[in-house]
């Protein structure tokens, strides 16, 4: 589908097209981070300063939430963009719609893509691509080098690893799952758990009966704020989930999302944490 631009718009792509050919990866560029593990990733390397904007799964640290919010990673809109006049975008995988990043290219703003990954060699590249792409590539280096150490000190291996089952969401009692490929699969095993579900990759609805066939010992959710009570009345509820080991133990785990799943500079901590949810401390 062919972008079609106001004349409004056409003047901010002009404009910010003039100013992006001063340079790039400067040290005085405008920086757009889009999405929540990147943002982090700059702020570890201690370049928040160069920071305009970021986008709506952006939430940690705190202070970040204090810089204009560009929307979802997913669903941007060039205005939103243009409003905050970057001069580089730094985005993770999957960040659009392509309509987008066309407009970005025709306004000659640089929009550099890093790479997804859900292991423990996917943070270290994750980390040295966007300190690339912002100019500190030995600072990236020794980041990736710290992060890699923290995280081979975290990862275990379990004799009886626990059948974990991710639920993403549960919107009208439909139980939305992980199966492999995906960050919840990565922390899994990086924490010592197994998946519960691999007859599939990415998140998708189970039925009633895969559910029972999963025959997760326990469940791992994202922390949302809201009565945590009220939430495990309707999962235990759920006519499926009910018949689980999981149910029978009354096993979940809740953890805040973009440190279970942003593959960040976190991740360190995120495996500690599963693992001692599903494990107990040690």
């Amino acid at each position: 589908m062919k972008t079609t631009l106001s004349r409004t718009l056409l003047g901010v792509v002009t404009a910010c097209a003039m100013s992006a050919t001063a340079g790039f990866a400067q040290e005085g560029d405008r920086v757009l981070s889009i999405g929540g593990s990147v943002t982090e990733i700059v702020y570890a390397l201690g370049l928040q300063d160069r920071l305009v904007a970021r986008d709506t799964t952006s939430s940690f640290p705190a202070s970040v939430e204090e810089l204009p919010d560009v929307g979802y990673m997913r669903a941007l809109s060039p205005e939103g963009i243009l409003s905050v006049e970057p001069d580089l975008i730094i985005a993770e995988e999957g960040s659009g719609p392509a309509e987008t990043i066309a407009v970005m290219e025709q306004a000659n703003i640089p929009f550099i893509t890093i790479p997804d990954g859900f292991d423990r060699a996917a943070v270290g590249v994750k980390i040295r691509a966007v300190a690339d792409a912002l100019g500190v590539s030995e600072d990236g280096e020794a980041l990736a080098n710290r992060i890699d150490e923290e995280l081979a000190s975290a990862e275990v291996s379990v004799d009886d690893p626990l059948r974990v089952l991710f639920i993403l969401s549960m919107q009208g009692g439909r139980v939305l799952a992980s199966g492999t490929n995906t960050a919840a699969d990565g922390i899994i095993a990086m924490a010592g758990g197994v998946n519960a579900v691999t007859a599939f990759e990415g998140y998708k609805p189970l039925t009633d009966e895969a559910v029972t066939a999963a025959a997760p010992d326990v469940i791992l959710m994202m922390d949302r704020e809201g009565d945590h009570a009220s939430a495990d009345r309707d999962l235990w509820g759920n006519p499926a989930i009910s018949t689980t080991p999981a149910a029978e133990s009354q096993s979940v785990v809740r953890i805040d999302g973009l440190l279970l799943l942003g593959f960040g500079p976190r991740t360190p901590h995120a495996v500690t944490a599963l693992h001692s949810a599903l494990y107990g401390a040690e």
